[in-house]
C-alpha cells in the first residue's frame, strides 16, 4: 500500500499548534501517551519526579556525575570516537573520512537523549549550551531534502551522488530513528526546537522515500528504532502523516521474496507466530509496534505481540531479564531440511529452552529493548506483569552492562564466566571504557539509567499508578488536571518497606496503584498505621480509593526473603541447578569471595539459609547474601572428560552479590546458575 500524498496540508500550522499543546499536563512525559487512545496508562512530565535517598538516587548521581559527563566525553573525542567529528566532516567544518560504525550517528544521538534527560532534571545550563552547540552542527550536516546519514554524505561530498537504502544492511533508518527520539525528548525537556526540527526534517524525508520506494529498498533499513521515534514525533507534532508512515513501516514487513529473520522482516510481522532472529531488533520492533496499536487499536497488531510476549517470556528469557542468548543462531530453528531455509542470524534468540549460561549473548541492546518493550505494554494495559518484566530486566540485565562507578561497560551479559572456558569469545568479559567494534550499548544504558525516573510512576482516570520503588518526591498532574503530590522513602530493593506520605492532593476521591511484584507473596498494605482492608495479589496492583489528604500515610511491606529459583528442565544447561533471587534482584558467586575455593567445587544445598549483608563494591552499596555452601574435594580436569563423581562432604562460607555487580573488583570468574544438592 503506498503512503497517502494528500495529507501534506496543514502541516507547519498542526506543528505549531501541537508545540502550543505540548505545555499541558502528562504532554512532556519521556513516551508521551496523553492522547494515545488505545493506552490505558499514560506518563508523567519529565521531571516531576525527583530521586531523594536509596538506590535509584545513588545509580542518578552517578548517572550525573560520572556516566553521562564521561559518555559525552567520548563521543566529542575524535582521538577516541568518531561520531561527533563525523558530523563535522559531513557539514563541511573539517575534512576527512568518516570513521567508525555505521550506526555512530545513533550513538551520538542517545548520548544527545541522555543529555536531554539529564536537564529536564536538573536544569543545568551548562547541559544545555554543551547540546546546543553539538545540535548547530548536526544541523548544518543534514542534506536540504532532511536527509541525515554521516557514512553516506561524507562520501558523496566527494563523489556528488546522493543515493540512499542502497545498502540492505543500511542503518540510515536506524539513526533517524534515534534521531527523532532524541529530538522529542530534547524539546520536552528544553522547550527548544533546534534538535526536533532536524528530525522533523528527516521523517518528512522518510515519509517521502517511503511513499515511492519499492518494498526491496524499503527493507533496507535495519534495526527499526525508527518505529518508536516516529510515533513519538506523530505525538509531539500532532503530523497524521507520521502515524501514517509508522503504519506503513509495519504493512511493508513481509512483503518481499527474500527477507531475513536477521531484520525480522522474513515473514509479515501479523503472521509471526514465534520470537526468533536479531534479538535487539525484535524488541525494538515489539516495541514499536506495541506504540502504534496505542495510536490504532488494530486488534492484529496486539495478538502478535502476546504471541510474541508469551513465547519470550515462557521459552527464551533468561531469570536476569536478557534476551538473545547466541551468539549466532541460526533460523527459523536450525532444522530445515532445506539449507536455504537456514539463517545464520548475529546475537539470535534461540529455540525455546536453549539459554546458555558461559556463551550467553545478551547483548546490553536487547535487555534495553526488552524494558522498553514491556513498558509499553503495561501503558497499553495497567497489567503489572509487563512492570514485572521491566524491573528485572533494569536491576539485573541492563545495570550489569555498566560498571558501578559509570565508566565501563560489557556489551555482553553472560550469566557464567569461568578463565578454564578453552576458547576466546567475541567480545570482552572485563568491563571496558570504550567499545571500540560497537560502542551502541554504553549510550543506550546510560540514556535509560538517566530516564528511569520516567518508569517510576503513571497516571490514569482511575489516579496514580507506582510501577517502580525507589526514594523520589514526586509533583504531578491527574488526568482531570489536580494537582498530586507524593513522597515514597525507602531502601528497596534491599528492603521491602516502601512509606509514601502524601503532601498535596486532589479535593475528590481517586485511586492509588501500588504494584505488588510478581515474587511478593504476602504483602500487606497500612494507611495511616491501619490496615488498609484489602487483599494483595501477587503480579498485580493493589487499589486504594478514597477521598486523601496531606499529611495522609501509606505503607507497603513486601516480605524480601532470599528464594532459591530453578529452570524448566529443557533448560539443559541449567538442570539441577539453582539460581538465588531476593526482591527483584539476582544473584551471582564471583571469584574474590570464593577463599581460594574454585568456582566448580561448590553446591548449594536446597536448605540453604541466607541473610542480608551490606557490602561495600566500587563505593557503592549493595546487599550481598552469605549462608554455608557444601564443597567437592578439589580435583584436576585437565585432559579429562568423564570422571567418578566426588562427594560434597565438606562445607565453607560463601557469599553472593547481587548479577549486576560483578566484574567491579577487576577481572573475576562468576556464576549465576550453581549445582544442587537436595
Amino acid at each position: 500500500m503506498m503512503i497517502n500524498r494528500t495529507i501534506a496540508k496543514g502541516t507547519v500550522a498542526l506543528f505549531a499548534a501541537a508545540l502550543a499543546l505540548n505545555s499541558n499536563a502528562q504532554e512532556k512525559s519521556l513516551v508521551n501517551t496523553s492522547k494515545s487512545p488505545y493506552a490505558k496508562l499514560q506518563s508523567v512530565n519529565m521531571g516531576d519526579v525527583s530521586w531523594t535517598n536509596g538506590f535509584w538516587a545513588d545509580r542518578f548521581r552517578v548517572a550525573k556525575e560520572a556516566m553521562v559527563p564521561n559518555l559525552w566525553r567520548i563521543y566529542n573525542d575524535a582521538n577516541i570516537s568518531h561520531a561527533f567529528k563525523n558530523f563535522e566532516i559531513a557539514a563541511g567544518l573539517d575534512t576527512g573520512s568518516h570513521k567508525g560504525p555505521s550506526f555512530h550517528d545513533g550513538d551520538y544521538y542517545k548520548a544527545l537523549e541522555a543529555m536531554a534527560s539529564l536537564y529536564a532534571a536538573t536544569k543545568d545550563k551548562k547541559l544545555d549550551e554543551m547540546m546546543d552547540k553539538a545540535i548547530a552542527v548536526i544541523a548544518k550536516s543534514q542534506r536540504q531534502d532532511g536527509y541525515i546519514y554521516t557514512k553516506a554524505m561524507i562520501e558523496q561530498r566527494k563523489t556528488g551522488s546522493n543515493n540512499q537504502f542502497q545498502d540492505r544492511l543500511s542503518f540510515e533508518a536506524y539513526n533517524i530513528g534515534h534521531l527523532m527520539t532524541a529530538g522529542c525528548v530534547h524539546f520536552r525537556a528544553t522547550g527548544k526546537t533546534n534538535l526536533l526540527n532536524v528530525a522533523k526534517k528527516a521523517t518528512d524525508y522518510l515519509y517521502n522515500f517511503y511513499k515511492q520506494a519499492s518494498p526491496t529498498l524499503a527493507r533496507n533499513a535495519i534495526c527499526p528504532s525508527h518505529y518508536m521515534g516516529t510515533i513519538e514525533m506523530y505525538r509531539t507534532t500532532k503530523d497524521p502523516r507520521y502515524l501514517e508512515l509508522a503504519k506503513h513501516l509495519i504493512d511493508i514487513k513481509g512483503k518481499i521474496d527474500d527477507g531475513t529473520d536477521d531484520n525480522q522482516d522474513r515473514i509479515p510481522f501479523r503472521e509471526q507466530k514465534k520470537a526468533m532472529g536479531h534479538a535487539v531488533r525484535a524488541n525494538y520492533l515489539y516495541a514499536g509496534v506495541a506504540d502504534v496499536y496505542a495510536e490504532t487499536g488494530d486488534k492484529t497488531l496486539l495478538n502478535t505481540l502476546d504471541l510474541m510476549w508469551d513465547d519470550v517470556t515462557s521459552h527464551k528469557m533468561y531469570v536476569t531479564g536478557g534476551c538473545g542468548s547466541l551468539y549466532d543462531g541460526t533460523s527459523p530453528d536450525g532444522t530445515s531440511y532445506d539449507p536455504k531455509d537456514v539463517q545464520k542470524i548475529h546475537q539470535a534468540f534461540g529455540r525455546d529452552f536453549q539459554l546458555p549460561n558461559l556463551t550467553a549473548h545478551n547483548e546490553t541492546c536487547a535487555n534495553i529493548g526488552n524494558v522498553l518493550w514491556n513498558y509499553r505494554m503495561l501503558q497499553l494495559t495497567g497489567d503489572a506483569k509487563y512492570a514485572d518484566i521491566m524491573e528485572l530486566a533494569l536491576y539485573n540485565s541492563v545495570l550489569s552492562g555498566i560498571s558501578l562507578d559509570g565508566k565501563k561497560f560489557l556489551y555482553t551479559n553472560p550469566l557464567e564466566f569461568s578463565d578454564d572456558l578453552p576458547f576466546k569469545q567475541r567480545w570482552s568479559k572485563d568491563r571496558v571504557e570504550y567499545i571500540s567494534l560497537s560502542n551502541c550499548c554504553p549510550p543506550n544504558v546510560v540514556r535509560t539509567i538517566a530516564e528511569v525516573n520516567n518508569y517510576a510512576y503513571s497516571v490514569s482516570d482511575k489516579g496514580i499508578w507506582l510501577n517502580l520503588y525507589g526514594g523520589n518526591n514526586i509533583s504531578t498532574k491527574l488526568k482531570d488536571g489536580s494537582k498530586v503530590s507524593l513522597s515514597q522513602v525507602t531502601n528497596y530493593p534491599w528492603n521491602g518497606d516502601v512509606n509514601l506520605t502524601i503532601n498535596e492532593s486532589s479535593s475528590k476521591p481517586y485511586s492509588i496503584f501500588l504494584r505488588i511484584p510478581g515474587w511478593a507473596n504476602n504483602a500487606q498494605v497500612l494507611v495511616n498505621g491501619k490496615p488498609a482492608g484489602i487483599t494483595t495479589t501477587s503480579a498485580s496492583y493493589a487499589e486504594l480509593n478514597r477521598k486523601w489528604k496531606s499529611g495522609d500515610k501509606i505503607q507497603l511491606v513486601l516480605p524480601m526473603d532470599a528464594k532459591l529459583v530453578e529452570a524448566n528442565p529443557l533448560v539443559e544447561e541449567s538442570r539441577n541447578r539453582v539460581a538465588v533471587k531476593r526482591g527483584p534482584v539476582v544473584y551471582c558467586v564471583e571469584s574474590p569471595d570464593l577463599n581460594g575455593q574454585k568456582l566448580y567445587n561448590l553446591v548449594v544445598p536446597a536448605n540453604i539459609s541466607f541473610q542480608p549483608q551490606p557490602l561495600k563494591i566500587d563505593n557503592a552499596e549493595v546487599m550481598s547474601l552469605v549462608g554455608n555452601a557444601k564443597v567437592i574435594e578439589p580435583r584436576e580436569w585437565k585432559n579429562t572428560l568423564y570422571r567418578e563423581v566426588s562427594a560434597a562432604n565438606q562445607t565453607a562460607p560463601i557469599r553472593l552479590i547481587p548479577y549486576f555487580a560483578w566484574g567491579n573488583r577487576g577481572h573475576a570468574e562468576m556464576q549465576v546458575w550453581m549445582p544442587v544438592s537436595r
